[in-house]
């Protein structure tokens, strides 16, 4: 019978970072913390310039608000623990900060999905429905939507991490990544996981696909209703306003659904693939998201050159 020890203030997981590469964390925490600045100032541009700006205070950029908040979110959960271990080789963490980051960590991803879905709904009201959008997305109900959106994600996943908390664990308590996931902390445990393996994938199935063909089916009706504008000249005006935000759920899902394939054939890809792909996930969406509206969003745009008291004209 395997040895067990208990949940209890003594003890705790170790963290891994990049195994078998220790003589280039180095470069590698500069890499990172590369990321970690700009993804801090990339998001955190986007909310002052959404919040000081009256012209952008509408349902799209509340929604885009959410977004960069989701982002920043997701990288000041993880990237303070990567960088403690490669820095300093802290690999410790007790398990209420590993059951608390990994709740935030799967809670935001979740969050993310819905923002995405909302800024989807947003843009087929303001294309399909111009004359009723104001009517429509009114603040209150731009409010109902984020409060749901933030529901439905902390509500989902909070079984699976409070069963953690319950669980016995095996002798083994190396985590096979710098920051705590659910499906690396139950592969440490000594009782039956069936419940947390498949509620997951129940979570993924009825939320994350569900959003993404609400989000597809969206847009078909958003591609029809702009392919009967007789102009041109508005066709092309309609799509653009589009643009960053079908951008952002190719970012998004394309990263998730690279994470999830080399989840489901890990054994027979190299573990170091499997650790890189995980932190494309947590760091190319965040990264890549203002960088998207920065350069595609006029508004976004002229916003910026008023803050740095630039004529507007110039964008």
């Amino acid at each position: 019978m395997p040895t067990m020890w208990l949940n209890t203030t003594t003890t705790s997981f170790l963290l891994t970072g990049f195994p078998s590469m220790e003589e280039s964390y180095h470069w590698i925490s500069l890499l990172l913390l590369a990321a970690y600045v700009s993804i801090i100032l990339g998001n955190g541009t986007l909310l002052f310039l959404i919040r000081e700006d009256h012209n952008l205070h509408e349902p799209m950029y509340y929604f885009l608000a959410m977004l960069a908040a989701t982002d920043l979110g997701v990288t000041l959960t993880t990237m303070p623990t990567v960088l403690r271990v490669l820095w300093s080789n802290h690999r410790e963490i007790g398990h209420a900060a590993c059951f608390a980051q990994a709740y935030f960590i799967h809670t935001l991803s979740i969050v993310e999905s819905g923002v995405l879905l909302a800024m989807a709904y947003d843009r087929f009201i303001a294309i399909c429905k111009p004359l009723r959008y104001t009517s429509i997305l009114t603040d209150t109900r731009v409010m109902k939507i984020a409060v749901g959106v933030l529901t439905r994600a902390g509500l989902s996943i909070m079984p699976i991490i409070i069963r953690l908390h319950w669980f016995p664990y095996c002798r083994s308590h190396v985590l096979s990544h710098a920051f705590c996931l659910h499906q690396d902390v139950i592969k440490l445990a000594c009782a039956d996981i069936t419940f947390n393996r498949l509620y997951p994938v129940a979570v993924v199935f009825t939320m994350g696909l569900l959003d993404f063909f609400v989000i597809f089916f969206s847009y078909v009706l958003i591609l029809r209703t702009v392919m009967g504008i007789a102009s041109r000249v508005e066709r092309v005006k309609a799509l653009n306003t589009c643009v960053s935000h079908i951008c952002c759920i190719l970012v998004f899902y394309i990263t998730v659904v690279g994470l999830t394939f080399i989840h489901r054939f890990r054994k027979h890809i190299p573990h170091m693939v499997h650790i890189t792909m995980s932190y494309v996930y947590f760091l190319f969406p965040p990264f890549m998201n203002p960088v998207i509206y920065s350069i595609k969003t006029k508004q976004i745009q002229v916003s910026m050159l008023r803050l740095l008291s630039l004529p507007s004209s110039r964008a």
